[in-house]
């Protein structure tokens, strides 16, 4: 992987955490273990089905979706 997509993905990673942290009202530390520990993060870092290049609000909805699946099993 190259250094541009490199930086590319951290940026993309420091947005969704922050605008969940936002959304929901999260400390940050929270918002990260919850990125970090879910689906969504397993596919950006994974590369799968070009994900990364999707903006990072609707990423951050379907992280959104994963944990409001999570809450209902």
């Amino acid at each position: 992987m190259s250094e541009v997509e490199n930086s590319y993905k951290e940026s993309l990673k420091e947005k969704i955490i922050f605008c969940l942290a936002e959304r929901k009202g999260l400390e940050l530390e929270k918002a990260m273990d919850i990125y970090y520990n879910s689906r969504l993060a397993r596919l950006i870092e994974s590369g799968a089905y070009g994900i990364k290049y999707l903006d990072f609000r609707v990423l951050t909805d379907e992280l959104e979706k994963e944990l409001t699946n999570l809450k209902y099993k």
